[in-house]
């Protein structure tokens, strides 16, 4: 993959995952791609989360998989080397960006105003992540970013829900949603993995 919008072929919606125990990494990613949600975002959230990372990469072939919380060099290295496809950072800095270019991993920065838009579009970066998504203005504040932003698309993230991810589908500067609803804490320790391609069946079914 050379760049991030060509993970929107692939479905309307992102999980963002945290993973608290190694043990369910791989059927919790195995769950969702049975599900038809192949893209995968797990973040660096937790101390075993490079560890899920490589674990995912070697046993669920079909996932693509990235890594989310990436916040420095050594943090887009290391998801590199546990075998991530691309990265995604909550906010933007010059110094993450030229990092993963640097290693050759494609990044979906994260954005939540117009000076954070401009200073990626500045480093050659148009497809956007918006985070966290309700906090930062939700739909108002996307079809505002549409005004002077006619080149940048969005990935919003944060606080968005099944019944809420189409009305963000249906903006024209939308082209794909994350989402953590789709890996429910309840699910999760319950280890109900039905219930999770469940859920991925239902987000693969959204459409823009």
């Amino acid at each position: 993959m050379n760049d991030t919008l060509e993970l929107v072929s692939c479905g309307p919606v992102i999980p963002v995952i945290v993973i608290n125990q190694l043990e369910d990494a791989v059927p919790m990613a195995q769950a969702l791609v049975d599900g038809g949600v192949r893209v995968l975002e797990v973040t660096l959230r937790t101390p075993i989360a490079l560890q899920c990372m490589e674990a995912i990469a070697k046993a669920v072939p079909d996932a693509i998989l990235g890594a989310g919380t990436v916040r420095s060099a050594a943090d887009a290295q290391a998801a590199k080397d546990a075998g991530c496809t691309f990265a995604v950072s909550p906010g933007y800095t010059s110094a993450i960006g030229h990092a993963c270019r640097e290693i050759g991993l494609p990044l979906l920065p994260g954005t939540a105003t117009g000076s954070e838009v401009m200073q990626a579009n500045a480093d050659g970066y148009f497809f956007l992540k918006f985070f966290p998504a309700m906090q930062a203005g939700g739909i108002p504040m996307l079809k505002a970013l549409a005004g002077p932003f006619t080149d940048v698309v969005f990935c919003p993230t944060g606080g968005i829900t099944l019944a809420t991810a189409p009305d963000f589908l249906a903006l024209p500067n939308v082209k794909v949603c994350g989402g953590s609803w789709l890996t429910p804490a309840d699910a999760v320790a319950a280890k109900d993995w039905a219930r999770i391609t469940t859920l991925a069946r239902e987000a693969s079914a959204l459409r823009r």
